[in-house]
């Protein structure tokens, strides 16, 4: 089985998120970790899951002008200065239902804060026809340009670990709880 994981980061910490989720899945299939830019619209035929991760902005996905905020807050610039994860998306042609997708963000640890960049992705992934094998997850950050809380990448890195048993599951043909 082969994954590919895509994500965003603008201070880093959806990267680390992104790191931890790979190693879970490097556990049981081979892994391409991808940033955004630098990431290829087309999913091969060799690609059995697709995950996809980004930073909560303005409750959902980054757009250009959250971004250029992101840039202007960031000391030591940022990791993803180019297209975000909402605009890759637009660019992935169709899915299929033989390939399997989850979705995840980095967002603040705070109480009633409304909105998930991993939601919007989901409902992307499923409009052009990727099988969701996970609900979305959030990963949580201490402030806007983090640290990550305590805990948060090893959590990713046990749900890359579940997508990963979900999947052989899904191709055994076994349940998948």
């Amino acid at each position: 089985m082969h994954a590919r994981v895509v994500y965003e980061s603008m201070f880093g910490n959806t990267q680390v998120i992104a790191q931890a989720v790979a190693e879970g899945l490097a556990e049981s299939m081979s892994v391409d970790l991808e940033e955004v830019g630098s990431a290829a619209t087309a999913i091969d035929d060799g690609v059995d899951l697709v995950v996809v991760g980004g930073p909560t902005h303005a409750f959902g996905m980054s757009r250009a002008r959250t971004r250029e905020s992101a840039v202007e807050q960031a000391a030591g610039g940022v990791v993803s200065s180019g297209q975000g994860l909402r605009e890759w998306l637009d660019g992935v042609a169709s899915g299929s239902k033989t390939i399997a997708a989850a979705a995840f963000d980095t967002r603040i640890d705070k109480p009633r804060v409304p909105g998930s960049a991993a939601h919007g992705a989901e409902r992307r992934l499923r409009r052009l026809g990727f099988n969701l094998i996970e609900k979305a997850a959030s990963f949580y950050v201490t402030d806007t340009s983090g640290p990550l809380v305590d805990g948060e990448r090893e959590r990713a890195r046990r749900w890359g670990q579940l997508l990963g048993s979900k999947l052989a599951a899904a191709r055994e043909g076994r349940p998948c709880s």
